[in-house]
């Protein structure tokens, strides 16, 4: 009998297997369009997740669980005893992806690492310029150019970099999206038949999926890589709903037209929770949420006038009404579950009587006109930025500020003001690792003004100092000590109306596991299942 019973066991096992492994498309309702998929040109958190998050890997990824750098397509690196070379050993026979346009005829190697990073850094490859005016944004504002003395293939699977300086966040940066590796033999294809474009277009990864077709404002498709190197995803497909309305996003979740929502509105999420179809995944998130105030456009060049636009801003009521508190009050650049955030750094209290005063000591006694501009979405870090800006709005209008807002289309919103054209700017920034330095170098150094993504265009030789400083030792807390520096004079300079730390929240099917919101805002489908 016993034989018996275990052979049907065994018999009901084999026969609901199938079930229960049969893959499953995943639709994913997005907040908008990516500006391309040649991830290295852009800086948005968008294009990285269209991007670099499921078409490319890169040499090191962040464990968020262990809160340190991982293997990617390295499988290790050494270090060397001046903190000089990097020596990374590539996962041997990693294939790039294989579509209608392009087919590879040999692994990965060390070739498509020195490619990838030799046409950021080089003016004289013949990629570098592909990338028009705005350049490479992360690379510039991270200082690669002066930072990284060379990069060298030492066989197939081994390359080198030599650094002209330690730096001890160089490890960290490369789980950046920007740190994509690409195809050397792609790219070689492209020059030839003179298709660079296609690079932005058509892009080749070694990532989980492929770019199968892609419509602006409506839908991205990809369907799974078979020559993925890694643990193959569990879905068939992935789907990129582009559903710019939170209100929508979370109308279509409900209704089983995607089974995931980004980035919903806190109302929708309250709602979603009565739902039993529906099931919230949330963190806190690495992300802050900002105004940047244009230091070289006057008279945002006067500290007085920006310190006095600090003081005029209500955050407990903005926050209440975008956020419905479901973010905390931001005071320095990074959260504070950061290492190195400076609790001594008060923030501007709200008094509009010491704001007018300020305006007047400034020479405005009357105020003056500007403008505020603003993404017509929203997002993690804006849930509802028409409603946010009026009340910006009408806090300037309290101490005679007149300010016009702007809502202008996400693309061509950051695409002008990396070129400074904005006066106040609503604005976010997700670090990619826990390192400080995601925020300092890319947002305060003037290297970034250069990038265009330090968005309150000020370049100051002692703040510049301290950012180098910290980078420069592996020693916290000699690196808290330089930061902590830097964050009283980003604070005193009153170079952003901080708005908020934010929580970074999904709605999804009760049917879907294996997913959750990483605080970085990356997006990772490879465990998900959809049942």
């Amino acid at each position: 009998m016993r034989f018996k019973l275990l052979a049907a066991t065994t018999l009901t096992a084999l026969a609901i297997a199938p079930a229960l492994t049969i893959a499953k498309p995943l639709t994913v309702c997005t907040e908008s369009s990516p500006d391309g998929f040649d991830v290295v040109q852009y800086n948005s958190l968008v294009t990285t997740n269209a991007s670099a998050d499921v078409i490319f890997n890169s040499l090191v990824s962040y464990d968020e669980a262990a809160k340190k750098v991982a293997p990617s397509l390295a499988d290790k690196w050494d270090v060397s005893a001046d903190g000089l070379t990097y020596t990374f050993h590539l996962h041997p026979n990693v294939q790039f992806q294989t579509t209608d346009y392009f087919k590879p005829t040999r692994p990965l190697n060390a070739d498509d690492v020195v490619f990838t990073f030799d046409r950021m850094l080089d003016d004289n490859n013949p990629w570098h310029k592909v990338a028009g005016a705005s350049g490479f944004p992360h690379a510039q504002s991270m200082g690669l150019v002066k930072l990284i003395k060379s990069v060298s293939k030492v066989d197939d699977n081994t390359v080198k970099f030599e650094l002209n300086e330690p730096n001890a966040t160089f490890v960290s940066i490369l789980t950046m999206g920007f740190a994509s590796i690409y195809s050397a033999e792609y790219a070689d294809q492209l020059l030839k038949a003179g298709k660079q474009a296609d690079l932005n277009a058509k892009p080749i990864g070694t990532g989980p999926f492929v770019l199968k077709s892609y419509t602006k404002d409506s839908i991205i498709r990809y369907e799974v890589n078979p020559s993925y190197w890694g643990p193959k995803p569990k879905i068939d497909r992935l789907i990129y709903a582009i559903t710019p309305d939170a209100a929508v996003r979370a109308q279509k979740v409900k209704a089983g037209e995607c089974q995931i929502a980004l980035s919903p509105k806190p109302q929708d999420v309250a709602d979603a929770k009565k739902d039993k179809s529906l099931a919230i995944v949330e963190t806190p998130a690495f992300m802050t949420a900002f105004v940047a105030l244009n230091t070289q456009k006057k008279p945002l060049d006067n500290q007085k006038v920006r310190a006095a636009l600090n003081m005029a801003f209500d955050r407990t009521s903005y926050l209440k009404a975008v956020f419905d508190n479901t973010a905390t009050p931001a005071n320095n650049p990074y959260p504070p579950n950061t290492w190195s955030y400076d609790k001594a750094v008060k923030p501007w209290p709200y008094d509009t009587d010491k704001a007018r005063k300020l305006l007047a000591e400034a020479g405005y006694p009357d105020g003056f006109s500007t403008t505020i501009w603003v993404r017509p979405t929203g997002s993690v870090l804006n849930p509802n930025p028409k409603a946010g800006a009026e009340m910006l709005q009408a806090d300037f209008a309290k101490i005679g500020v007149k300010a016009e807002v702007k809502v202008i289309e996400w693309g061509e919103l950051i695409k002008q003001a990396k070129q400074g054209q904005h006066d106040t700017l609503f604005m976010g920034w997700a670090g990619d690792n826990g390192d400080p330095d995601n925020y300092l170098s890319p947002l305060f150094s003037c290297n970034a003004v250069k990038s265009g993504i330090n968005f309150a265009r000020y370049c100051d030789p002692e703040l510049d100092k301290l950012i180098e400083q910290g980078k420069q030792t592996a020693d916290q807390s000699k690196r808290t000590k330089a930061y902590q520096a830097a964050q009283q004079i980003i604070h005193d300079e009153a170079l952003w109306i901080p708005l908020g730390y934010p929580t970074a929240t999904a709605i999804t099917r009760t049917n879907v596991h294996g997913y959750h919101v990483s605080p970085f805002g990356r997006q990772n489908f490879g465990a998900v299942v959809v049942q």
